[in-house]
């Protein structure tokens, strides 16, 4: 595998890679995620786990009447597919590539097989999923709550963590989408952001001109979200080198 791609450009990815590479690494397998492609849909059979390293995946609930709404996005802090070792082998939610870029995928038996041995692999993937639930519970939270500007800050900083540079492909209507709320509404709050100087914003792409303003303009939720990623896959990465 080139060093352009690398699984170890997926922190959860790493983390598994070092307590398993072993029986894990031989698996694994590099995989284009182009924008819009749909990994999985709501209630349909998993056959594999995604690691995105350079894209970014949006989970969408959707409603009877066609509406649906980002419950939380994956990048290259996780993985999809947390439902299997959890228990089902369907999910309700539909997965969709927000940013296009690449990942690598893992047959279910295999990362399964390692799950259920209830070691280090097994610990891991509970505490990404606890973390994983808390952008959840916070997402939902944050858009019955929080301003249309507030949510848009909380999206553009949680896109950012998991990109290499400030620039993103992304329409307004797209955005909308993911937040639940009208087109109309997105718009708005841009305008405002790039008034401030904190976006610049040209049709399908943002440019992040001052991150510290969305900083002091978003509301709390973003702080619960990243301080929960980082106290969960922090202190195992900490157990593992005093194991090691």
């Amino acid at each position: 595998m080139s060093s352009k791609n690398d699984p170890n450009q997926n922190h959860l990815l790493a983390a598994l890679l070092d307590v398993q590479s072993d029986r894990i690494l031989p698996h694994l397998e590099l995989v284009p995620m182009k924008l819009g492609d749909v990994l999985y849909e709501s209630g349909g059979k998993l056959q594999h786990f995604y690691f995105p390293t350079t894209s970014i995946v949006s989970m969408h609930y959707l409603l009877e009447n066609g509406g649906s709404s980002e419950i939380a996005g994956v990048g290259n802090e996780g993985i999809l597919g947390v439902s299997l070792f959890m228990g089902g082998n369907t999910t309700p939610s539909r997965a969709i590539v927000q940013t296009g870029g690449f990942g690598y995928r893992l047959p279910i038996a295999v990362l399964m097989e390692e799950f259920n041995r209830a070691g280090p692999v097994m610990r891991l993937l509970l505490r990404y999923t606890q973390a994983l639930l808390t952008q959840m519970a916070q997402t939902a939270v944050c858009n019955r709550h929080h301003s249309v500007e507030q949510q848009l800050c909380r999206w553009l900083l949680l896109t950012l963590d998991r990109l290499p540079s400030n620039d993103l492909t992304m329409t307004q209507e797209l955005i909308a989408n993911m937040l639940g709320v009208r087109r109309e509404g997105v718009t708005e709050a841009a305008g405002r952001l790039q008034g401030y100087g904190y976006i610049s914003y040209r049709r399908g792409h943002i440019t992040v001109l001052d991150r510290k303003g969305l900083e002091d303009d978003v509301c709390e939720c973003y702080a619960v979200v990243k301080k929960e990623f980082v106290r969960l896959l922090s202190d195992v990465r900490h157990r593992q080198e005093s194991a090691g």
